[in-house]
């Protein structure tokens, strides 16, 4: 239950505090950006069976592999694509802390 907490926390809370200190001025738009990085759980629908709670998603599914995450430090450097590569990160880092319990 704890696990469940953390990991749905950290793809809940570390964007809002990412936007509520570093874009004070437009911080709901930068979370709802950053939460989008969400979507990319859809690769699990993928997978058979879709949700297996003992299985960790990092380089299991296609948008969690190390590729992918190589891509989303990329698009970390450009400003214009920066709050969706934060939002990305995040969600591979809260992947990365819920991998870490089992």
């Amino acid at each position: 239950m704890l696990q469940t907490w953390v990991h749905y926390g950290c793809h809940v809370f570390i964007p809002l505090f990412v936007a509520l200190i570093a874009y004070r001025k437009i911080w709901f738009k930068a979370f709802i950006i950053m939460l989008s990085g969400l979507l990319i759980d859809l690769d699990h629908l993928l997978a058979n069976p879709i949700f297996e709670s003992s299985r960790c998603s990092i380089n299991f599914h296609p948008l969690h592999s190390y590729y992918a995450v190589g891509v989303y430090v990329l698009l970390l450097l450009p400003k214009k694509t920066r709050l969706i590569g934060l939002g990305l990160a995040i969600h591979i880092f809260s992947d990365f802390i819920d991998c870490s319990f089992m």
